[in-house]
């Protein structure tokens, strides 16, 4: 017998959703997979459903560099509510605890230091992190109480932009990989003597995919052929512009589709390295613009890790 075709179209490149309120990461790619009638879809890293931003979407080869996407620096824009936790650390929960105390401007600003760098965070119990093979989020819905233990997380910046009211402070701020903003308000706000939660959250960015750039659902639903839609997406090197690239020529791309090394000139090693030693993993070799593999650079030689097919 023949090998089963895969049905759908076997389009490749990242889709940038700028995710509706109210609408799951998980239901956000498989509207977006019929949309396109793709093979192969996947998200790069998910949003809550009350949050609203970039939920960037890979096709076809693209999801072979989701893990890198996932990596990268998030940038969020959010509202904290003071005087009242809830289950959730957001609005969807009931409230828990209650406060008089609002906090001043001054009074936050002098404990954003402690929420800057590498921090320890105990992630919401409502998250998707596992637990003995559970998600958090289901334990915590049965009524069951999760211990979850903190972790190291990195906030790179993180700074007031408004204050609406008395009652809410409006931040911004880029994050490493597994920082929950809900979680900081939370601490942020007993760190001044009160409680808070997450009002409202925006991601702006993960990594170069920016919500400027992104395109919401009910948009490509009114587009009426697929070659409307496909122009929507981007190429597959749009989303790994952190990683180190190396431009290749003809031969040495086939090479590398091969499964094979490629040697390369010291002086294109010599950029790649920007004066570290060792070998350099993460490389992303380009023909033309076009992604070919993502490499370790070994001396002279990138050795393919991931081959895209084109």
């Amino acid at each position: 017998m023949g090998r089963r075709r895969k049905k759908g179209r076997p389009i490749s490149g990242w889709l940038i959703i700028d995710k509706a309120y109210d609408f799951g990461s998980t239901e956000a790619v498989s509207k977006a997979k019929w949309l396109f009638q793709a093979q192969k879809a996947g998200h790069a890293g998910t949003l809550d459903p009350l949050a609203t931003g970039v939920l960037p979407i890979a096709f076809g080869e693209a999801t072979k560099t989701s893990a890198y996407v996932m990596d990268a620096q998030k940038h969020y824009r959010f509202t904290a509510k003071w005087g009242e936790a809830t289950s959730t650390d957001d609005v969807e929960g009931e409230v828990i605890a209650n406060s008089d105390k609002r906090p001043t401007r001054e009074e936050i600003e002098a404990v954003l230091p402690d929420f800057t760098g590498e921090i320890e965070q105990v992630p919401p119990q409502f998250s998707a992190i596992k637990v003995a093979g559970e998600r958090a989020y289901d334990i915590a819905r049965d009524g069951e109480k999760v211990e979850l233990a903190s972790r190291l997380v990195t906030i790179y910046d993180l700074e007031i932009v408004d204050t609406p009211s008395a009652d809410e402070t409006v931040f911004e701020a880029r994050t490493g990989k597994g920082a929950y903003v809900r979680a900081l308000v939370r601490d942020i706000a007993h760190a001044v003597g009160t409680e808070g939660h997450v009002s409202e959250l925006r991601r702006l960015a993960v990594g170069a995919l920016r919500a400027e750039d992104g395109i919401t659902l009910a948009a490509l639903e009114e587009m009426e052929t697929l070659e409307e839609r496909d122009e929507a997406l981007l190429p597959i090197a749009s989303a790994l512009d952190m990683m180190p690239q190396a431009d290749i020529d003809g031969p040495q791309a086939d090479k590398l589709r091969r499964g094979q090394a490629a040697i390369v000139s010291p002086a294109i090693a010599k950029g790649i390295r920007g004066g570290a030693s060792g070998n350099i993993e993460g490389v992303l070799a380009l023909l033309h613009g076009d992604a070919v593999a993502i490499c370790e650079l070994d001396g002279l030689k990138l050795k393919p890790s991931r081959v895209f097919n084109s």
